[in-house]
C-alpha cells in the first residue's frame, strides 16, 4: 500500500515538473520569436521605427488579452499614476475641458494655485508657457501645465475677449477625498459624509468627518455614507472605514490569487467610534472595489442598510510592481472575498465571446451566501442594495444643454454680473432666474434631437427603400409637426431637472465642490430614502 502511494505521489510530482518545464520552454520560445520579429522590423520595415511607441503598443495589446485593470505605464506616465493611487500631483489645481479647437477652464479647485490666481470657469487657455494650446487636447494641455511643485508656469487666458497672462506657481495637488459632510433630514439630525476616493488617509477623514458629526449634534439619530460614483483604491483604507462602525478584530475582506504567500485576511484593526448608530451606505453603478468592500461587508455583518443601485462588480485586486527605468506594471493578483465568504466580481475576464469580449457570470452560477444575521446575498454580479432606488435618466433636453454645454454658458454669463448667491442650503432657482435661462437658450438657438425624431427619419428611409415614402410623406410631417410643438414646452415639462442642473451649475462657482453637493441633498432621492430606512 505504501509502496503503491510514493509511486503515485512520484508519477504526480513528475508530471508537475514536466508541466513547469513545458511552460518554461513555452516562455522562452515566445519572448525568442517576439525578439525576432521585432528586430527584422526594425531592420526591414520601410520607415524608421520608435522603439518606444512600438514596444509600447505590443504591451498594452498584450495586457488587454487579460483585463481592463492589468496596465503598463512608463516613466512619462508616473503624474498619471499618482494621481489614481494617491489623489495627487504637481500642478496648478483645475479642471479644464475642451471646446472646438480650444481649452477652457471648466472646474478651478478652492484654494488652490488657479484659484488663487484668479483664474475662473469659462476662461480659455490660450497658450501655456508661451505654447498655443489651439488644436491641442486636453491630455496635451493637462500634461502642459503639471510639473514638480514649486515651479511656475505662464497662463495666457481669454475673458470677455480680452486676454491677459497670470504666472501660477505648481503645488502638490491633494485632492479632498472628503469633499463635504453635514446633515441631512427633516431636523437636521443624520448625519451625511460624501466620499469620491479611496486615496492615502481616506479612512482618517471618513473618521473625523463622523467624530466632528457626533460632537456637533451628540443625538445624531444616524449617518449615512455616500460611495456612489466612487470607483475605488486602496483595500487598506477600505477595511479601515468599516472599522469605524464595527469592533476590532472582525474579518472584513480576504484576498486569494495564484501566489499563496500573498493570499491575505484583513481585519479590523483599531477601536470603532460606534458600533450602534445606525448606517446607511449610498452605491450606484459606478461604486466599485473598494466601495464594495466598505458596501458588501458592512451588508455582510449586517452592520448597514445599503440603499441604492446595484455596484459595478469588481472583485479584483491589483499591486504596483516596479519595473526598469522607472516603469510601472499594475497587476491584478487576486480576487477579493468580503465576510459572508461570496466575491462580487461580475466579469468573467478568462472567457471571452466570439467576439472576443469577456463574458458576465450567468446567473445559473451564482451561488447564495448568509450575513451574519442569516440573510440570503449572492456573489458575481456586485452588491444588491437592500433598498433600490429607481435611478434617474437624464431627458433629451437635458442630455442636449449638457452636451452644448449651454447651462455651463449661461452660469459664466450669470457670474459677470452677480457677485455673490444665497448659501447652498438656502439657494434655490426663482421663477425669474428660470425665465431669464429660458431668454437665453431662445437667443442661443437651442437645437436637439429627440429618440421619436430618430424613428420618424428611420421611417423615412424604410419607406423609401420600400415604396411607401410618396403615400405616408404626409402622415410623417404631421407628426414632425406635432412633436416640434411639444418640444417648445420640453423646458417647462422638465423644468425640475434642468432646475437642478442649472442650480449644480451655479454653486459651484460660488461655493465650488461642496456647494455643490450640498445644494443638491435637499432633494437627493436616495439621502431622502436613506433618511426614511434609518429612522425605521
Amino acid at each position: 500500500m505504501k509502496k503503491s502511494i510514493i509511486i503515485a505521489l512520484s508519477l504526480l510530482m513528475g508530471l508537475s515538473a514536466r508541466a513547469q518545464d513545458d511552460r518554461g520552454f513555452e516562455i522562452a520560445k515566445n519572448l525568442e520569436i517576439f525578439s525576432s520579429v521585432y528586430k527584422q522590423l526594425n531592420l526591414n520595415y520601410v520607415d524608421d521605427v520608435d522603439p518606444g511607441k512600438t514596444i509600447k503598443v505590443a504591451i498594452d495589446a498584450m495586457l488587454a488579452s487579460m483585463d481592463p485593470y492589468t496596465n503598463y505605464f512608463p516613466e512619462s506616465q508616473m503624474e498619471d499614476v499618482k494621481l489614481q493611487l494617491l489623489g495627487q500631483y504637481g500642478g496648478v489645481g483645475a479642471m479644464i475641458m475642451q471646446r472646438g479647437d480650444s481649452i477652457f477652464i471648466s472646474e478651478p479647485y478652492q484654494g488652490l494655485p488657479a484659484d488663487e490666481a484668479g483664474l475662473k470657469a469659462g476662461d480659455r487657455i490660450v497658450s501655456v508657457d508661451g505654447q498655443s494650446t489651439h488644436g491641442k487636447t486636453t491630455a496635451d494641455v493637462s500634461s502642459a501645465m503639471r510639473g514638480q511643485a514649486g515651479t511656475d508656469v505662464v497662463l495666457r487666458v481669454e475673458r470677455e475677449g480680452k486676454e491677459f497672462e497670470r504666472t501660477v506657481t505648481r503645488r502638490e495637488i491633494k485632492l479632498p477625498n472628503v469633499p463635504y459632510y453635514g446633515y441631512v433630514g427633516p431636523k437636521h439630525d443624520y448625519g451625511y459624509i460624501k466620499l469620491d476616493e479611496f486615496t492615502t488617509d481616506a479612512a482618517k477623514h471618513v473618521r473625523e468627518a463622523f467624530v466632528n458629526l457626533k460632537k456637533e449634534k451628540p443625538g445624531m439619530k444616524g449617518v449615512i455614507l455616500d460611495l456612489r460614483g466612487n470607483g475605488g483604491g486602496l483595500m487598506n483604507e477600505a477595511v479601515d472605514i468599516v472599522n469605524i462602525w464595527v469592533p476590532r478584530g472582525t474579518l472584513v475582506v480576504e484576498t486569494k490569487g495564484k501566489v499563496a504567500s500573498k493570499n491575505m485576511k484583513s481585519h479590523t484593526r483599531l477601536a470603532p467610534e460606534d458600533t450602534e448608530i445606525p448606517v446607511a451606505v449610498l452605491i450606484d453603478n459606478s461604486s466599485a472595489s473598494a466601495s464594495e468592500i466598505v458596501s458588501g461587508s458592512l451588508q455582510d455583518l449586517d452592520r448597514a442598510v445599503v440603499v441604492g443601485q446595484r455596484s459595478y462588480g469588481k472583485g479584483l485586486v491589483q499591486n504596483i510592481l516596479p519595473m526598469p527605468y522607472n516603469s510601472q506594471m499594475k497587476v491584478t493578483v487576486s480576487k477579493y472575498y468580503i465576510p459572508s465568504g461570496r466575491c462580487i466580481q461580475a466579469i468573467d475576464y478568462s472567457h471571452r465571446d466570439e467576439q472576443g469580449r469577456a463574458v458576465k457570470v450567468p446567473d445559473s452560477l451564482k451561488t447564495a451566501f448568509k450575513t451574519r444575521a442569516g440573510r440570503t446575498v449572492y456573489d458575481g454580479f456586485g452588491i444588491e442594495p437592500d433598498v433600490e432606488v429607481e435611478p434617474e435618466y437624464m431627458s433629451n433636453l437635458g442630455i442636449a444643454l449638457a452636451q452644448k454645454l449651454s447651462i455651463f454658458d449661461y452660469a459664466t454669463q450669470y457670474c459677470r454680473t452677480h457677485p455673490t448667491l444665497a448659501s447652498p442650503s438656502e439657494f434655490e432657482i426663482t421663477d425669474s432666474l428660470y425665465d431669464d435661462f429660458c431668454r437665453f437658450l431662445k437667443e442661443k438657438k437651442l437645437t436637439y434631437n429627440t429618440a421619436t425624431e430618430h424613428m420618424i427619419k428611420q421611417l423615412r428611409e424604410v419607406a423609401a427603400q420600400e415604396k411607401y415614402d410618396t403615400a405616408i410623406e404626409q402622415q410623417l410631417k404631421l407628426m414632425e409637426a406635432a412633436l416640434e410643438k411639444e418640444k417648445q414646452g420640453d423646458l417647462q415639462k422638465h423644468r425640475e431637472e434642468v432646475c437642478e442642473m442649472l442650480k449644480a451649475e451655479l454653486l459651484v462657482r460660488y461655493y465650488y465642490d461642496r456647494g455643490r453637493i450640498e445644494g443638491a441633498l435637499k432633494n437627493d432621492k436616495a439621502v431622502l430614502r436613506a433618511v426614511e430606512e434609518l429612522a425605521k
